[in-house]
């Protein structure tokens, strides 16, 4: 099958979806089109143009399926691009534009979600990596257009419905190894997320200061991709932690990422939204136990004894409920088993999935 990838906003977890695709999925011819996630504003409805002016041979080609992300504007991209109309479209969902925190994100904009409806009008079929994802998504799109003062398609809503399913990231069979053990002190903790207001960095803070304040002997790993510009949280928690922290930052050999996982004992997410939580996974899976908020699309993977209490609106309660819950399972550390989240058992349903996308 000859297939056009196309990834508007190749961010680190669409980059890592794309290339698990092409290697899982060898049996398939691959042409992938891609652009950096920067200028968000303007990749979003950049994207079509960029692609039609730079890439207008090999658009012309002959394809069977066209699988795009939602940053993707795909009705621009087949109106503008004749030849790409008639092709089956699967449209892969890794976020959506409805469900962002409202305070200090510029991507939530009514114009990218619209851009996010068009496109998905546009697709044959839509795909979420998690049925939060998928929930919020249909739910702000049908409010979004209920502020439309009239003539307002709420039957749009029914359709995209109809043709929504979910299936998530796969996890890298190289993550699921044998733990390497750790001394029963100090716990070892892992926050393995952007460095972005989003993933929670305050909450993460007030953690860690409700952490030593009880008494509690830890070390931990601060994780996860960095920009120029990060929020003022990371550089108190330095100043005030350095005693604590055995890595600072993203780690470019992903061997090595992989060993600071299997020689941790808890993970744990501060984030306030989150549509799968692939980094979590990946932490999971090489044998570390999760500790999440009960809200965003953790509740689909990790059991109840390992979420804490949910507080959106009120970091320092959340903070000591997500303490409470490292204390209590740094004694009963929980080994979950996530393999049918893997790369080796996921293949088959995405292979499937293509073929059933190609048939009218």
């Amino acid at each position: 099958m000859r297939i056009l990838l196309l990834s508007a906003y190749d961010a680190a977890s669409h980059r890592q979806w794309r290339l698990g695709l092409a290697a899982n999925l060898p049996q398939h011819q691959w042409t992938v089109l891609t652009l950096p996630d920067r200028f968000f504003s303007w990749r979003i409805r950049g994207n079509a143009l960029s692609w039609i002016a730079e890439q207008q041979d090999l658009l012309q080609q002959t394809f069977d399926l066209i699988i795009a992300t939602s940053m993707v504007d795909l009705a621009t991209l087949k109106g503008l691009q004749p030849n790409l109309a008639a092709i089956p479209s699967l449209l892969y969902f890794h976020e959506n534009q409805f469900a962002y925190p409202e305070s200090g994100h510029a991507h939530s904009s009514v114009e990218a979600q619209i851009t996010s409806i068009y496109s998905a009008m546009a697709a044959d079929r839509l795909l979420f990596n998690s049925a939060y994802n998928r929930k919020t998504f249909l739910h702000g799109a049908k409010a979004l257009l209920k502020k439309m003062p009239d003539h307002a398609p709420l039957s749009v809503i029914t359709a995209l419905e109809a043709k929504s399913s979910e299936l998530p990231v796969p996890v890298d069979d190289i993550c699921f190894r044998q733990k390497q053990g750790s001394p029963d002190e100090p716990v070892i903790l892992v926050w393995n997320h952007r460095w972005e207001y989003d993933k929670g960095p305050d909450r993460l803070h007030l953690l860690l200061k409700d952490l030593m304040h009880r008494g509690v002997d830890f070390r931990i790993h601060l994780l996860g991709q960095r920009f120029r510009r990060w929020p003022e949280a990371f550089d108190h928690i330095k100043e005030v932690f350095k005693a604590q922290i055995l890595s600072w930052g993203y780690i470019e050999d992903r061997n090595d990422y992989l060993q600071v996982l299997q020689k941790s004992d808890i993970v744990f997410s501060t984030a306030l939204h989150d549509f799968q939580g692939l980094a979590m996974q990946e932490a999971i899976a090489c044998g570390c136990t999760p500790v999440a908020p009960n809200r965003l699309a953790y509740p689909e993977y990790i059991p109840a004894n390992c979420l804490s209490g949910s507080y959106p609106e009120d970091p320092e309660q959340e903070a000591s409920a997500m303490v409470e819950k490292i204390i209590e399972l740094q004694t009963k550390p929980q080994q979950l088993d996530i393999t049918h989240r893997s790369w080796s058992n996921l293949a088959d349903r995405y292979e499937m999935l293509l073929h059933t996308s190609i048939k009218p």
